[in-house]
């Protein structure tokens, strides 16, 4: 990868954008133009939600005033409908106070759907983290500071289990695959649920620094073995084989500083992109014979990219998966692999 300042087919492509970004996500429509929603970080009350297209032979950013909505609340995360099929709804859901659904027409976004999970209360509390089934697009998982998990039906618009999933505030959830998911949360703890048996979860790992929570899991969607984990103020991404639980398969610590966010390639899924405080992106390698050896967790990122600010948030590409996203300060910065 390139420093920032350059410009060409392998480099990297910024978007100012006129607030902070922390949430993004990418579409993988194949009937619309390339295209990203960002998400800004404001401690206001009003923020804002921005699509933003790309195009890929010129590398030019465009965006459309009619496609920015004001978000109650900084957005905690933000997925485009996972589905490439053209026939489904072109929607982007949002999580903050509540989780909700937005249409996105040609001229005009339009809120779809609130999506309350206590009914009981005129106030709801915070949604951390959402993640949308790639396998039934019907349902998407949510993780709350009022320790539970939510399993929505967006079809009906109901919720279809809430769980009280740990002792603490869940601070993000990633499906594993069909009735199967996992969380993590601020007393430190992994759990994996099977919706098939809701009385039930799966400790398989812990946070070995005593009263520290774990604040990022990703799920290795190509390859479920595997999962991503981060702690509080912690420069390591621990990987687990979920085989193997309890112990992790290694711990890729070469970050500086604080890492901020994971996201594994898609399809493959043998690489594994992190962000942190430091202003890096590192890209490593998993699930090859050189982890499985055992290494004493030294290993190198296979590539890696310096950034002027500290980067908040990553996603990779779905459709063209040589593409990256990376949000820092009010940048999005696209990398080109």
């Amino acid at each position: 990868m390139l420093s920032p300042t350059e410009k060409n087919e392998g480099g990297v492509h910024t978007y100012t954008a006129q607030w902070p970004i922390y949430a993004l996500g990418w579409s993988i429509r194949r009937d619309k133009n390339p295209r990203l929603a960002i998400g800004s970080f404001l401690e206001d009350y009003s923020n804002k939600v921005e699509l933003v297209h790309f195009n890929y032979d010129t590398f030019n950013f465009t965006t459309d005033p009619r496609l920015v909505f004001d978000h109650p609340y900084a957005p905690t995360n933000l997925m485009f409908f996972p589905s490439e099929d053209t026939g489904n709804p072109d929607i982007v859901a949002t999580s903050g106070d509540y989780l909700r659904l937005w249409e996105i027409h040609e001229e005009r976004i339009e809120l779809k759907s609130l999506l309350n999970g206590n009914k009981f209360s005129e106030f709801n509390s915070a949604i951390t983290s959402f993640d949308w089934a790639e396998f039934d697009p019907c349902r998407i998982a949510a993780s709350s500071v009022d320790t539970t998990c939510t399993i929505w039906d967006i079809e009906k618009e109901a919720v279809d289990t809430q769980l009280v999933a740990h002792d603490k505030e869940v601070c993000d959830i990633s499906w594993g695959g069909f009735n199967i998911f996992a969380s993590v949360s601020g007393d430190g703890s992994v759990r994996v649920f099977d919706l098939r048996d809701k009385e039930k979860s799966t400790i398989i790992y812990e946070n070995p620094v005593q009263n520290c929570p774990l604040l990022r899991l990703e799920w290795n969607k190509a390859d479920p073995r595997f999962m991503a984990i981060v702690g509080m103020d912690s420069n390591k991404v621990v990987i687990m084989d979920i085989r193997l639980p309890t112990t992790p398969l290694t711990e890729l610590n070469k970050h500086k500083r604080s890492v901020n966010a994971v996201s594994w390639s898609p399809q493959i899924g043998r690489q594994l992109c992190s962000v942190g405080d430091d202003s890096m992106a590192m890209i490593w390698e998993v699930g090859g014979t050189e982890l499985q050896a055992g290494n004493g967790g030294d290993v190198e990122p296979e590539m890696w990219y310096g950034s002027t600010a500290e980067i908040n948030q990553v996603r990779w590409c779905h459709v063209q998966m040589d593409w990256i996203a990376l949000a820092s300060s009010n940048w999005l910065q696209l990398l080109k692999l």
